[in-house]
């Protein structure tokens, strides 16, 4: 993945927005991943029927600490195919913007909203 945050993307239709499929969950578990090469967590985040609690290993470490992570809510790509990391299998993508120093804020919302539900 390239992370170009000064470039525009292409512009896309309304039908290719509809293909990537952004839920919100809430992390239940977080736990530090020591074996991967970037310092990050493992996330386990439930959102809810039908797709249930799904893994990802993410790269949050200098703002986020495991146990301050379970309850909160995210937004996360659920569409990608399941991605080897290490010894660890990652089935979503959690967002997040760069701050300052190209250290990643996880993209979250303001008001509680059930698990599951999907941007629009």
């Amino acid at each position: 993945m390239t992370e170009d945050s000064g470039t525009p993307a292409e512009t896309i239709s309304y039908d290719d927005f509809l293909k990537v499929d952004i839920r919100v969950g809430t992390i239940v578990d977080a736990q530090p991943f020591p074996e991967a090469r970037k310092p990050a967590i493992k996330l386990w985040v439930d959102f809810g029927e039908p797709l249930g609690v799904r893994k990802s290993s993410a790269q949050i470490t200098r703002h986020y600490a495991p146990e301050d992570l379970i309850g909160k809510q995210v937004m996360a790509v659920v569409n990608f195919p399941p991605r080897q990391i290490g010894k660890f299998m990652s089935q979503m993508l959690v967002l997040g913007f760069p701050d300052a120093d190209g250290e990643v804020v996880l993209a979250a919302i303001d008001k509680s909203v059930p698990n599951g539900g999907r941007l629009f």
